[in-house]
């Protein structure tokens, strides 16, 4: 089963739970997927799926530091119960060191030896990190490698 029917499924049985939390929150990421199928043409790889789903994390992200700016733990505490829900559907993130490793191999493959060669190294770096990371983590991994080098 793929991440997309994987949502649908807990989006079902979040509606016949009457939980509206996680009934809004899975809503809204079938929406950006229906959307970014229309624009696509077709069905989505799992890659992309796993990048919307990291993209409305990050949305998440940006609210509750935006709510905390402004004092409203209403909506921090609200934006956190829909990261944990989005959460569920990524695969365990990488930690510091994996990344580090893994962009270090990237620089390697893809024979960068300065910053200008970032944008070659991020191409091969990406398809192997499959939303177990942040592409603003794994840039920032391959920016201190590279001006470091």
């Amino acid at each position: 089963m793929n991440k997309k029917q994987e949502i649908q499924q807990a989006l079902t049985a979040a509606m016949k739970a009457r939980d509206e939390d996680t009934k809004r929150t899975l809503r809204l990421v079938m929406s950006a997927i229906k959307l970014a199928e229309v624009e696509s043409g077709g069905e989505l790889e799992e890659d992309r799926v796993l990048s919307i789903l990291q993209k409305e994390v990050k949305t998440r992200e940006d609210i509750i530091a935006e709510s905390e700016k402004a004092k409203r733990p209403d909506l921090v505490e609200a934006a956190k119960k829909e990261m944990d829900i989005l959460n569920t559907f990524l695969p365990r993130q990488m930690d510091a060191a994996e990344l580090k490793a893994l962009a270090q191999e990237a620089i390697t493959e893809a024979g960068a030896s300065s910053i200008r060669d970032m944008g070659e190294v991020m191409k091969v770096l990406m398809p192997k990190l499959q939303g177990r990371a942040a592409g603003s983590d794994a840039s920032k991994a391959v920016r201190e490698l590279l001006q470091n080098a």
